[in-house]
């Protein structure tokens, strides 16, 4: 994946060796390699990890390019090139599968360090603010990212953690018509990203900037009224849609049948579960200050469900009483599993409007790769610049997975990137040790036959194993370790 990216050669040029000769391109190689295989700390890799790996026989390299500083510096020459590997990135994956990026889909995302706060120095990106991972307490920094549907990204930024998202979008369309020039383009954003001063900005622009945005729920509130008499149309099976055009927009009112089901299983599943734990609070005998705690509890765990129920706490004791809230009950059966969206694309398919918003989901599912499967956090370095760089490592590590969800997709569809890395680890490189007659030692390095199995994914996904390592000879025996086989995929 990193040849066929062409990444071996975009930082060969950019990185060029230190006075020591130490290959600053195969340090980021074996950081990024590590990050998507086994992601951990730094001093893990240097510990453990490489050694274990197949990493030193296919760079042919030793043991001197995991060295501890080395990983740690590595990281102060990389974000100087990141504006131009987003532009290589680009070309590469038009070139191999034809990507089309004429929708962007954007959204923001946090990462936190558990740290004392005032050990950050003033000016830091590190700060408190909204946590999406539910960490308030922690410092955190804002990272915005631009995908495809497809995943593909398109580009990223880091911002400070008190950063508000109604602050970035401008910024960023400014970044992409500088960096990838100016595209009709569709943009796809959640409802608390834009302003309506930057959506009235991008319909001035020329050529104007096209976008499809969710709309709070009191724009639908005002809108209802005038959504009421428009027939329903039938936008693909199981969602319908009606329009209205307002002020130079187009108003889609979605309904979609499986969100509705989704969205009411999920409200049933919370009430289930607060009714039991209100009934079971009603009957414990406690101080007013402890069951006001408990009740907080079980506001936090069961939000959704809190706002249909209505509590009529004593004044100077700890009963209460709890009641459905029928008329909420209602207004909320009737919204749920629709959307209001809003779009300046007047002229396009409701169908195809539909099916841009739902595609956010791609958006969500790069963060979650990146926090869960290439595990961003924890983040042990402590300087700005190199926590950056690590969140420039982990991108590349995403860009690697993206692309081989990509291959996979059409040669072995039903296969993930994750499970394709699970099973070339069943492949293991050795070395073999043979005493010779005059006291010297012939080392042959060898990776095991793949399996049946193994054998048939390499040729849909039309790889090649490297050809078995040539023999050494060396004056004393030298120990290695087994190594993982995912490697020789990457």
């Amino acid at each position: 994946m990193w040849r066929e990216l062409e990444l071996d050669r975009f930082f060969a040029q950019r990185l060029p060796r230190s006075r020591k000769g130490t290959r600053w391109d195969h340090v980021l190689q074996v950081l990024v390699c590590y990050r998507l295989i086994a992601p951990g700390s730094e001093w893990k890799l240097h510990r453990e990890w490489f050694g274990n790996s197949a990493m030193a026989d296919l760079l042919a390299a030793d043991f001197a390019l995991a060295e501890a500083h080395k990983l740690y510096r590595c990281h102060d020459h990389l974000l100087a090139f990141k504006e131009e590997l987003f532009g290589h990135l680009v070309d590469r994956w038009r070139d191999m599968f034809n990507a089309s990026f004429d929708v962007l889909l954007y959204d923001l995302t946090s990462t936190y360090f558990e740290i004392d706060a005032a050990d950050v120095p003033e000016g830091d990106k590190r700060r408190h603010g909204y946590s999406r991972d539910k960490r308030p307490d922690c410092p955190q920094v804002v990272i915005a990212l631009i995908v495809t549907p497809d995943g593909l990204p398109l580009c990223y930024e880091v911002m400070p953690g008190n950063t508000s998202d109604k602050t970035t979008l401008r910024g960023f369309l400014g970044k992409v018509e500088a960096q990838f020039g100016k595209a009709r383009r569709v943009w796809v954003m959640d409802r608390g990203i834009p302003t309506e001063e930057v959506l009235a900005e991008m319909r001035e622009r020329d050529p104007p900037v096209s976008y499809l945005v969710g709309t709070p729920k009191g724009r639908l509130t005002r809108l209802e009224k005038h959504l009421i008499d428009k027939p329903w149309q039938e936008a693909r099976e199981g969602v319908r849609v009606k329009l209205l055009c307002e002020d130079g927009e187009l108003y889609v009112f979605a309904h979609s049948d499986d969100r509705v089901a989704k969205e009411r299983a999920m409200r049933r599943r919370q009430m289930k579960w607060l009714w039991k734990r209100l009934g079971q609070l009603a009957a414990m005998d406690v101080a007013r200050e402890e069951m006001l705690m408990k009740l907080g509890a079980a506001r936090s765990k069961a939000p959704a469900a809190w706002r249909l129920v209505d509590i009529d706490m004593a004044q100077q004791s700890a009963t209460f009483t709890f009641r459905l809230n029928r008329k909420k009950l209602r207004a909320l059966h009737r919204r749920e599993g629709r959307y209001l969206l809003r779009t300046n694309i007047t002229a396009q398919d409701p169908a195809l409007l539909w099916q841009y918003y739902v595609q956010l989901v791609a958006v969500e599912e790069a963060f979650k790769t990146l926090k869960d499967d290439l595990a961003i956090r924890p983040v042990f370095h402590k300087q700005e610049h190199r926590i950056e760089a690590h969140i420039f490592v982990s991108f590349l590590a995403y860009c690697l997975f993206v692309t081989l969800q990509r291959r996979l997709h059409a040669l072995a569809p039903g296969l993930t990137a994750r499970s394709a890395l699970d099973k070339f680890a069943a492949v293991q490189m050795i070395d073999v040790h043979l005493p010779t007659t005059d006291g010297r030692e012939l080392r042959l390095t060898r990776y095991t036959q793949p399996e049946p199995e193994l054998l048939l994914l390499l040729k849909q996904m039309r790889l090649v194993l490297p050809p078995q390592p040539p023999p050494k000879i060396a004056a004393a025996a030298v120990t290695t370790n087994p190594a993982r086989g995912e490697d020789l995929l990457v």
